[in-house]
């Protein structure tokens, strides 16, 4: 779609590089704490682990709507480095901040109310929805400090430093582990352990990422206290976000919901095709992250043509990375499906959408590119719009899916036909150039 691919050295190869490589290692760091909970979790009984299911269900929804305040964070202190306002940048970071505790509190109260119902709502009942409550409860203890993280990991990587939240997530998932090995296998404690050991873990990197953030208000003379303005306008922009994350979600669930409508074999497919697309979008996403960085960095620098010249080669190593993934698991896509499974039926559907699904992996780089330039843009509102309007579409043809009896490799074209319509919409923007917005005005400004 306008992008030819050029193999050779990159004078923005460097900085995407150093900016994508970690980002890539802090993406892989944060499953690695549902992974660890669910192999642990997962020993000390099969009402345990449903009850582990239910809870992150709620705290991964919580998540989705809140990252906002990475991507925010990133595009608007990114803008005003370019910018060379330091000052303003460290502000907004501190103010991030409180928003991320605002919104913390907030969270905790609704879920301590609502928690048990939502629970329920989901299926939970007897022991599952006993473990399920107390895995909740004691969550809740650190969801304030995982927003801080989302914050403040945000605020490195707008200062072009992807290297720390990398090193303070692996810490994380580190520390988790440990303390989780220790309390369960060691002491015998149960699913509410695994909880806390998440906790001190969320606290650990919340607060390292709060006292960094402290630290260069104080270098630059910025005051600590909550701005309501400034917060506000947080908020304003992280509406778009959300609307984005929503949308992407949801069609994934109807997704779901689509193959548990077509069998039981389908369906089992289905969640092993989600979970390697969903493996393999940290990849292309590490890519989308260095180009809000560095997209947001020379448009405040007030410098279109580098801006530019460094998304179009973010787009080409991005669609590259998805054709060698792609590549990679159409070799091996066989191999693959039968880890899942010793029912013929799984296996055999699975390999044939894992191959739906290498074929796409081009395309959803560049879809995964764009989309990280335009955050870094501060383009949120565009966004936000085109992805609800793609939602509605997914959603429409998933009911006439349902209606027509079709089989699951419909399902996954109709997944692909949803990344087209993104990838089109993105298009449109990136040709048209409004996206070009120079100065250090924050995105949440605009």
């Amino acid at each position: 779609m306008g992008i030819r691919w050029r193999p050779t050295a990159n004078p923005y190869d460097r900085d995407i590089a150093r900016l994508a490589v970690p980002a890539l290692g802090t993406l892989v760091a944060e499953p690695l704490y549902v992974l660890v909970d669910t192999a642990i979790v997962g020993r000390l009984g099969t009402e345990e682990l449903a009850g582990l299911a239910l809870a992150t269900t709620i705290l991964l929804s919580v998540h989705t709507l809140t990252i906002f305040l990475t991507y925010g964070t990133t595009a608007a202190v990114a803008r005003l480095i370019g910018g060379g306002r330091e000052r303003d940048a460290a502000y907004q970071s501190v103010q991030g901040l409180w928003l991320a505790v605002i919104l913390g509190a907030g969270f905790v109260a609704v879920l301590v109310v609502t928690g048990e119902w939502l629970l329920t709502a989901l299926g939970g009942a007897g022991r599952t929805l006993d473990a399920a409550r107390l895995y909740l409860l004691i969550s809740l203890l650190g969801l304030p400090f995982l927003l801080m993280n989302l914050a403040g990991a945000g605020a490195f990587t707008g200062r072009q430093d992807t290297r720390t939240p990398l090193a303070v997530a692996v810490a994380g998932a580190v520390m988790n582990l440990i303390v989780e090995l220790i309390l369960i296998p060691g002491l015998g404690y149960g699913i509410g352990a695994s909880a806390l050991s998440t906790v001190l873990a969320q606290i650990a990197t919340g607060t390292v990422f709060a006292v960094a953030v402290v630290r260069w208000a104080r270098r630059t003379d910025v005051g600590l206290r909550p701005d309501p303005p400034a917060i506000a306008m947080l908020m304003r922009a992280g509406r778009a976000l959300v609307l984005r994350a929503v949308a992407l979600r949801g069609s994934f669930t109807v997704g779901t919901a689509v193959a548990a409508r077509i069998g039981v074999a389908e369906l089992a497919a289905h969640q092993v095709a989600s979970q390697v697309w969903g493996t393999l979008s940290l990849a292309l996403d590490a890519v989308a992250i260095a180009g809000q960085a560095l997209t947001g960095r020379w448009l405040g620098a007030g410098n279109a043509d580098r801006a530019k010249a460094a998304a179009r080669r973010m787009i080409q190593l991005d669609v590259g990375v998805g054709a060698m993934v792609g590549l990679g698991l159409l070799a091996v896509r066989q191999p693959v499906a039968g880890l899942f499974s010793t029912d013929a039926e799984v296996v055999a559907a699975t390999a044939f959408v894992l191959l739906l699904v290498a074929l796409s992996q081009p395309l959803n780089g560049y879809v995964f590119a764009l989309d990280g330039i335009l955050i870094g843009a501060g383009d949120l509102t565009y966004l936000g719009r085109t992805m609800a309007v793609a939602g509605a579409v997914f959603a429409a043809l998933a009911v006439w899916l349902i209606q027509a009896d079709a089989g699951l490799g419909w399902l996954w074209a109709l997944i692909t036909f949803f990344m087209v319509l993104r990838a089109l919409a993105l298009w449109y923007r990136w040709r048209s150039d409004r996206w070009i917005v120079l100065g250090t005005e924050p995105a949440a400004a605009r």
